[in-house]
């Protein structure tokens, strides 16, 4: 497996809280999530999760002993919050947190593993692009933000009921009828997206943190075949380079989109993975 990878800060001067990272035959991807601020609830930070655990997830990868991706990332989310729950509130809402997707090439076939809204790109040889992701965060937020619908942005009530909306989402957090997402409990990979494609299936395959992925939503700057074909040509550095250009005109106003760390790889030439081990 040939791998590029590219990732980039959202703001200058702040921690990239997403992670990159491969060993032979495997890619992982994290984007960090969590409340600014809380170092009261977590004194290590969102940056460090995501490193730790995509650490974890990489050693654990290399051993290549076969285990499913569900039963790797169930154990090493366990292995982080032993790491910090002597220290710092795991179990709290706000506390640190990544979406995860992992892709691994193993006995002629691309496993794939998806938890929250990270995106996994298929690049077929029949079909073309297939895009796969996890939708209930964003289904569980869209029913959370309802009592938003018709109230003026700006307004007291607006923020009002915006913070109701975010603690209403919380609350749906790891829980059955919510979302998933890795955190403190290791169950949480058990609710992970996961599927299996023949190696000659694919020509290759991109993992996209949220931030990246605006590239197609919202900035519509191509789709997802489009998506390929950039990376095919120029990388992933150029995917990355791109949205920035999309957030530099509308830096300013009260619509202006926040920028978010931003974050590809790019795998090809997957059968490799199986003579190189």
């Amino acid at each position: 497996m040939r791998i590029s990878m590219a990732t980039s800060v959202g703001w200058a001067g702040q921690s990239n809280e997403d992670f990159i990272g491969a060993v032979p035959g495997a890619a992982v991807l994290l984007d960090g999530a969590g409340i600014p601020g809380t170092e009261s609830i977590c004194s290590h930070g969102v940056a460090w999760y995501t490193h730790r655990l995509g650490g974890a997830l990489l050693g654990q990868l290399s051993r290549d002993d076969g285990r499913g991706l569900a039963a790797i990332l169930a154990t090493t989310i366990g292995e982080i919050a032993a790491d910090h729950r002597g220290t710092c509130d795991i179990t709290n809402p706000s506390s640190p947190q990544a979406t995860v997707v992992i892709v691994r090439a193993h006995r002629g076939a691309l496993d794939y593993l998806l938890l929250a809204d990270s995106f996994l790109v298929l690049d077929q040889v029949i079909g073309g692009a297939q895009v796969i992701t996890d939708e209930r965060e964003i289904t569980t937020r869209r029913v959370c933000s309802v009592p938003l619908d018709g109230v003026p942005r700006g307004t007291p009530e607006y923020e009002r009921i915006r913070d109701s909306c975010v603690e209403a989402l919380r609350a749906r957090r790891n829980q059955p009828g919510g979302y998933w997402i890795a955190k403190d409990d290791p169950h949480a990979a058990e609710e992970a997206v996961t599927g299996s494609r023949p190696l000659h299936d694919l020509n290759g395959v991109a993992l996209l943190s949220n931030g990246a992925s605006r590239i197609v939503s919202p900035y519509g700057l191509t789709d997802w075949p489009g998506l390929l074909e950039l990376l095919n040509a120029n990388g992933p550095a150029d995917v990355i380079r791109r949205v920035r250009q999309a957030e530099a005109p509308t830096a300013e106003g009260p619509d202006a989109p926040i920028p978010d760390d931003a974050t590809v790889a790019h795998c090809t030439d997957l059968s490799r993975s199986e003579t190189a081990r």
